[in-house]
């Protein structure tokens, strides 16, 4: 048995030398969110000169935006096998270099099935990452300090979208517009594709420098270099309790090599369904409008190009700052309580700018306008969704989800969950053109009634899991089976 006496007061705190070192690899790893948020944002300067330049429709174009996150689907469902089979690492260097070659295609593209399959090659990448990040981070994190670093995959995620947006802003306005020619005869829209390049391979490179999960390693029977990496993660006193549990989980989950995701609940186990329904409710309530669509939307009620470019940074910052928030209170507050206020906050603000658009009016050019006092209002409304999103749904779904599954089916629900919430924001990115088009009220009301279904949902379903061992934030989510009539 560890001594615990001998462990150092405060040895997992963030501040320590075994957190910082977590915090390091931590850091490192969610740079692969940082390419999602990166991604899914950098489409928003450009969507109004693609329409154009292609002379696409609402539907295509609301395709175009959206079929990376097919792409995505499809890499996060395979991510979990991939990594099991070749290393955490290995598989982060493939997200890097899929999406490396997508930001270089989406720059150069000439048609819509050019750009078309750009983008779902970025998506798989984008994907293969998104589940890679957190269940690293799971895998080398202390326990106590665990909720934190899991968000860092969230913190990453909006700093990906601030930068996309901020870098979007800087071209367009270089240029004099998206549509306007720059830098050696490309149009600044290609220019905001190209620049992914960057943050590509710095995670790329990133992981060449990174350990291998000590988990994976001691599953190849690589004992010592896990024993090592451990060594600089855990104090002394406890790292052969840390290297040998592992070793028995590792042992145990081989047990059930075999173990299926199918169950009882609509063909799949019931603990499947909590982390799909969480990713579906995280994307339901609309956030990705915001970032996807965020300098068309206001440019359709009223705001030149150069004023929706700067609103769409301005609230990615808001974005950004909410969410370092939600990593200083997650393993402070908890989890639940989060969750909840969260809801309510969404609720509200997608209530209220239902209502503001129900006072739009057309103009003579047939465009939206939103007259004075409801335009500042949906301003002040959408910014308070970012807030409540950004303080809750939107990290902390990615710690439940890095918490919640058994550990012998961890790499393959999540890799469901993850599938699931790329998905439904597929649905929510590709349906809202023609929605918005069709009546914006109650595209924001629908919103709104999700925000609000997912309170319910947590207050009923979502156990609280600050500060627990991983193997024991299972078993809240468990019943005791009943014996069957052969036991």
């Amino acid at each position: 048995m560890t001594d615990s006496s001998a462990i150092p007061a405060k040895a997992f705190s963030l501040r320590s030398p075994y957190g910082r070192r977590a915090v390091g690899l931590s850091v490192a790893a969610a740079v692969g969110g940082f390419l999602f948020g990166f991604d899914s944002s950098v489409i928003n300067g450009a969507v109004e000169s693609i329409q154009g330049n292609f002379e696409m429709g609402e539907v295509l174009t609301g395709f175009v935006v959206a079929v990376a996150l097919l792409g995505c689907a499809v890499g996060a469902v395979i991510a979990g096998n991939l990594s099991d089979r070749w290393g955490r690492l290995k598989v982060m260097m493939l997200g890097s270099a899929m999406f490396l070659i997508s930001s270089i295609g989406s720059a150069l593209c000439f048609s819509v099935p050019d750009l078309i399959l750009w983008r779902i090659i970025g998506g798989l990448g984008i994907g293969i990452a998104s589940v890679v990040a957190p269940a690293y981070i799971a895998e080398i994190a202390p326990r106590q300090i665990r909720g934190g670093l899991a968000s860092l995959q969230q913190l990453a995620i909006t700093l990906g979208i601030f930068v996309a947006l901020l870098s979007d802003a800087l071209f367009a306005w270089g240029a004099g517009g998206a549509s306007e020619t720059f830098w050696l005869g490309l149009e600044a829209w290609r220019w905001m594709f190209l620049v992914g390049v960057i943050p590509a391979a710095v995670y790329g490179i990133l992981a060449f420098t990174m350990p291998e999960s000590p988990r994976y390693l001691l599953a190849k029977g690589r004992t010592d270099e896990a024993r090592a990496i451990f060594a600089r993660l855990v104090p002394e006193a406890d790292l052969e309790k840390t290297v040998t549990e592992l070793t028995n989980a590792i042992e145990t989950d081989r047990k059930h090599a075999g173990v299926s995701l199918r169950g009882p609940v609509f063909g799949l186990q019931g603990i499947v369904w909590v982390g799909i329904i969480l990713s579906v409710f995280q994307q339901f309530v609309g956030i990705n409008v915001i970032f996807y669509y965020s300098t068309s939307l206001w440019q359709s009620v009223g705001f030149p190009e150069e004023a929706a470019t700067g609103i769409s940074v301005v609230t990615s910052i808001t974005n950004v700052l909410i969410t370092l928030v939600a990593i200083f209170l997650v393993d402070r507050v908890g989890r639940k309580p989060i969750l909840l206020t969260g809801s309510v906050l969404m609720t509200v603000s997608l209530a209220v700018m239902a209502i503001s658009f129900v006072f739009s009016t057309t103009d003579a050019d047939g465009a939206v306008v939103l007259p004075a006092p409801w335009g500042p209002i949906a301003l002040v409304a959408a910014n308070v969704f970012v807030i409540g999103f950004g303080a809750s749904w939107g990290p902390l779904v990615w710690v439940l989800l890095g918490e919640i599954f058994p550990s012998r089916i961890r790499g393959k629900a999540l890799g469901v969950a993850a599938g699931a919430q790329w998905v439904a924001n597929f649905l929510v990115t590709v349906s809202f053109p023609a929605m918005s088009a069709w009546s914006l009220p109650l595209t924001y009301g629908m919103y709104a009634v999700f925000a609000a279904l997912s309170f319910v949902y947590v207050a009923w379903k979502i156990p609280e899991t600050k500060g627990m061992e991983l193997e024991q934030t299972e078993t809240l989510f468990t019943r005791p089976a009943k014996k069957s009539r052969g036991d």
